[in-house]
């Protein structure tokens, strides 16, 4: 039906990430939102979490700084006989607090190409395995404008209508801007961190969930 309840769903999301393998940690993410189905390749998204940075050797010092981050987002996806491709567009607003007292306010822009092959089904449906491939790239209006890039590749396992699990790896490079002072030029700068993902995501039973549904990471 048009408009009707089944093109409305949501999310909900915990996610922790530490330096080692359950050990280390030292930052966490709170989020969730709700989205709308314009039709099977369009969906608008309004988001909204918490996220808190912490020194691993001094948990109990508290967080180093928080953010409280609002996104609205558009997904377009394409089903290209068995590969399938998600091109995710996101405008996010962050507030930050850090230990000193300072509360900046930041803008980002994030566009993300994900490409899917299912393995020993033509559709990603239950019971399929599967890769995923993405590259993200963090835009800031401001300015510098390429902030960071992140590169993922993984394999999937959906399960059954509810539930899916991935594993992969994900390469995060972050760039800091060119500067010249005093002057003495300084090029811009690439810093990278390679870890291991893994994830389980839960998707509430809908009358439609024999249609094809791709199995995209909502970070």
């Amino acid at each position: 039906m048009p408009g009707g309840p089944q093109k409305w769903g949501g999310f909900a999301e915990i996610q922790a990430r530490s330096n080692g393998v359950m050990q280390q940690f030292f930052y966490n993410e709170l989020k969730g939102g709700i989205s709308y189905d314009l039709d099977r390749n369009f969906t608008l998204t309004l988001a909204g979490g918490h996220y808190a940075t912490y020194d691993f050797k001094a948990l109990s010092d508290g967080p180093l700084n928080t953010e409280r981050r609002l996104w609205q987002q558009l997904i377009i996806n394409q089903y290209l006989s068995r590969l399938k491709f998600e091109h995710r567009f996101r405008i996010e607003q962050r507030w930050f607090t850090f230990r000193d007292g300072s509360h900046p306010f930041r803008n980002r822009i994030r566009y993300r190409l994900n490409g899917f092959m299912p393995l020993n089904k033509r559709t990603i449906t239950e019971k399929t395995a599967f890769l995923s491939v993405y590259d993200e790239v963090f835009l800031n209006p401001v300015g510098p404008t390429f902030e960071r890039n992140r590169f993922y590749a993984g394999l999937g396992y959906q399960v059954d209508k509810n539930w899916i699990i991935q594993v992969g790896w994900v390469n995060q490079t972050n760039y800091s801007p060119a500067t010249f002072e005093k002057g003495v030029f300084t090029p811009q700068a690439a810093s990278g961190k390679n870890n291991l993902v893994l994830g389980l995501t839960y998707r509430i039973n809908r009358k439609s969930a024999s249609v094809e549904k791709l199995p995209s990471q909502p970070d």
